[in-house]
């Protein structure tokens, strides 16, 4: 099955595509496939704190203390954060420091 986008409307899955456009049956809304294509490239880019774009293997300065969940561990601002790797969801990026893996956000960091 091919994965189609959610209604952008309704949030309901089930949609379908007809020629250019996705159809959501359950509301009735209509959109072009091309502009959830470039959207889905445009989210894609992840970007730091000052707008610049993030890659596998960058080097990252914390701009701001942050907890760690269900520690009493503290990220220090400054840190620097060497070799980052980019992944999809909540929090953008995977990296290892202090002996420990963690995931953060990119809106917390900048590059350095």
């Amino acid at each position: 099955m091919q994965n189609l986008p959610s209604c952008p409307k309704c949030t309901l899955e089930n949609t379908y595509l007809d020629g250019d456009n996705y159809i959501c049956p359950d509301c009735a809304y209509e959109w072009p496939a091309q502009a959830a294509a470039d959207e889905a490239e445009a989210s894609a880019v992840i970007k730091d704190s000052n707008g610049n774009p993030l890659a596998d293997g960058d080097a990252v300065i914390l701009i701001k203390d942050l907890k760690v969940k269900g520690s009493s561990t503290v990220l220090k601002k400054g840190t620097k954060v060497k070799s980052i790797r980019l992944v999809s969801g909540d929090h953008e990026v995977d990296c290892k420091m202090d002996g420990g893996s963690y995931m953060l956000k990119a809106e917390f960091l900048k590059k350095a």
